[in-house]
């Protein structure tokens, strides 16, 4: 039996003043430490560790690092035969950091069989602090004029940290993650992120690893720990993802 303990972080601590992520309990998974703030460092801070923010209304502000760590590495993306046959007829087009803050509410909306969001208004404004800081990102799914899909997430190094997606027409955040997926195979981001295992993300190809390995992958590609300049010059039609 485990006797970690979570640790109460106070406003004032230092950002980085997270116990190792060894220290979070098994039950319930991953619970690190409570309290603190969600200050752009702080943030920097626990993400660089693989810590993350996840709590709702009427919680305190709870940091987890769970054991395994979902993730997506180069060439996982499984692409089915039907999401290529319709990528090489759609017109939907992918851009980067357009509209971040639309795709951060988009995300924080309400779900089919969901009950709330853990992206509350404190959260939606401590990711567009990160993002004007240059540390938040967006891809984007557009049809014509209307954004139909996509995600966001932070990047330190060559790591992406996701956080949530969003899918207004049905394989819309897919095309982000097969674009994702591109910027693995092309060593330009070497590792994605994605927090805690579900049955859609395994379907997709993401793939578990111990929380240890995890932290390696950080100490190596999140190194030097500079903002992410990668993107693509201009936007990009879905259907080029399948040109092969």
């Amino acid at each position: 039996m485990s006797n970690n303990r979570v640790i109460w972080l106070a406003e004032d601590d230092p950002p980085d003043a997270f116990p190792p992520v060894a220290n979070a309990l098994r039950e319930p998974d991953g619970l690190l430490a409570a309290g603190g703030d969600l200050s752009v460092e702080r943030l920097f801070a626990a993400y660089r560790h693989g810590v993350f923010p996840w709590y709702s209304d009427g919680q305190p502000l709870l940091w987890w690092s769970p054991d395994p760590r979902c993730v997506f590495r180069k060439g996982e993306f499984h692409l089915s035969r039907r999401l290529r046959r319709q990528l090489r007829k759609s017109t939907a087009e992918i851009r980067f950091n357009t509209s971040f803050t639309d795709v951060l509410h988009a995300c924080a909306g309400p779900r089919r069989y969901e009950h709330g969001t853990w992206i509350t208004k404190d959260m939606i404004a401590a990711y567009d602090r990160l993002y004007r800081a240059g540390w938040a990102h967006s891809v984007e799914i557009w049809q014509e004029d209307a954004l139909i899909g996509g995600l966001y997430g932070i990047i330190i190094g060559r790591v992406l940290f996701g956080e949530s997606m969003f899918s207004d027409v049905p394989n819309a955040s897919k095309i982000a993650l097969l674009l994702l997926d591109r910027m693995l195979q092309t060593k330009t981001l070497g590792l994605i992120d994605c927090q805690v295992q579900s049955s859609h993300l395994l379907s997709l190809g993401a793939s578990v690893i111990p929380r240890a390995q995890f932290s390696d992958c950080l100490d190596e590609m999140c190194e030097p720990p500079s903002a992410f300049d990668g993107w693509p010059d201009a936007p990009i039609r879905a259907s080029q993802l399948v040109r092969d």
